[in-house]
């Protein structure tokens, strides 16, 4: 029977938050420790593995954006099952390959069904079982400009997809089973602005509980909103001067800690408790120095720890903002840091990673290095790191060698 930390279904986790209830994983690693097996990527990608049962799910494409596949590896020897041709571009909208990819939103999975995403290029339904492709969506287009980033979000029988681009700007959910249209909510948002790449985002939304109901968060540009999860109704905006966000939310001690993006990022922390929804006079604190756009943060506790795009770790007080330490690590960060047995595990670009304890100073318990670096997070289930780096797909566990 799967067990409720055997699987990892979103590229955040069961809970959307970098939290893992995973125990028995390594604190160290290396090339020739603790490799439980290691298989190399026949195409590119920075989308995160999703594991479920005994499989291991990502996404991947040719450079030039032609072709784009589903990839399955079994879970306990790194065997690649199958590649999954799922859709060709004969004339594919550009994507720079310094910043992104062709193949970056990660997959969703639940009990036998994986959704596959590509943006404006399109989304699919494959079975887990027979590798069958059930259903197909490629008229759900936008401008991304630098590529698609935002990863599909699985609520009941409904996929909630965002589409924030230069042209359009919309969340839509579909019918898991069908991948038909259940609803589709256009953003509202007053840009101020004619100037598309100031109206673009990357996010993918975060569901929580505020009152007795649960909303679904999403951040894009020039305003964060709530939105209903079952109609796509919107709830409630909160403006902010950003763009190009990538950072998800996340909800813990009565908050909601969002990132406004690009060009300076803020982090905001936001009550919650107005019955009509958050507005300015409910952000409680804003934090400015050091900030990601492209990861996510996680709350430890008391503590919020987050990796800046560069080599800056900082922890704040969550419900005051106050800064407790920041130190330099090195190297970029795009991976998002996880929570696991009493630890932040933290991956950066040029293969190197850090496992922390979590408190009020840095505590370094190891550090580690692989050959090449990521810019997915990592999945955590059973007792196995799951690793995707620019050239391969780990599997880090206790007692293995290479």
């Amino acid at each position: 029977m799967l067990q409720k930390d055997d699987s990892w279904p979103d590229f955040r986790g069961p809970q959307f938050d970098g939290h893992s209830p995973a125990m028995g994983i390594p604190n160290e690693w290396s090339e020739t420790k603790n490799v439980q097996w290691k298989t190399a990527f026949p195409e590119t990608g920075w989308s995160s593995p999703v594991v479920w049962n005994k499989q291991v799910w990502l996404t991947c494409a040719t450079m030039n954006g032609k072709e784009q596949s589903a990839l399955c590896f079994d879970r306990d020897t790194g065997r690649l099952l199958k590649k999954i041709l799922v859709f060709r571009n004969e004339k594919p909208q550009y994507v720079p390959l310094s910043n992104n990819t062709y193949a970056s939103p990660s997959p969703v999975i639940e009990k036998g069904r994986v959704y596959i995403h590509f943006g404006t290029f399109g989304t699919a339904c494959i079975d887990t079982k027979t590798f069958d492709i059930l259903w197909t969506r490629r008229d759900l287009n936008c401008e991304h400009s630098q590529g698609p980033g935002s990863s599909p979000f699985l609520f009941g029988n409904s996929l909630i997809l965002t589409y924030d681009g230069m042209d359009v700007q919309f969340l839509i959910a579909l019918d898991s089973r069908t991948g038909k249209t259940l609803w589709k909510t256009e953003r509202n948002t007053s840009f101020g602005t004619e100037d598309g790449e100031q109206k673009k985002a990357f996010t993918t939304p975060y569901l929580y509980t505020r009152g007795k109901r649960q909303e679904l968060v999403s951040v894009g540009a020039r305003a964060a909103c709530g939105y209903d999860p079952k109609t796509g109704k919107e709830q409630w905006r909160l403006p902010h001067t950003g763009f190009s966000n990538s950072s998800r939310p996340i909800f813990g001690k009565g908050l909601l800690f969002l990132n406004t993006g690009f060009n300076r990022p803020e982090l905001w922390a936001v009550k919650t408790d107005r019955p009509s929804g958050p507005t300015a006079d409910d952000i409680v604190w804003r934090f400015s120095r050091g900030v990601p756009i492209l990861s996510s943060p996680v709350l430890v506790g008391d503590l919020l720890f987050f990796v800046a795009d560069s080599d800056m770790f900082t922890c704040l007080e969550a419900t005051t903002g106050k800064e407790v330490f920041k130190e330099r690590l090195g190297g970029r960060f795009y991976a998002s840091p996880v929570f696991a047995q009493g630890r932040i595990y933290l991956f950066n670009e040029r293969g190197k990673a850090w496992v922390i304890k979590p408190g009020r100073a840095l505590e370094i318990i190891a550090q580690n290095e692989l050959e090449a670096g990521c810019h997915a997070s990592p999945a955590f289930a059973g007792k196995s790191i799951f690793v995707r780096t620019s050239s391969h797909l780990y599997s880090l566990g206790s007692g293995a060698t290479s």
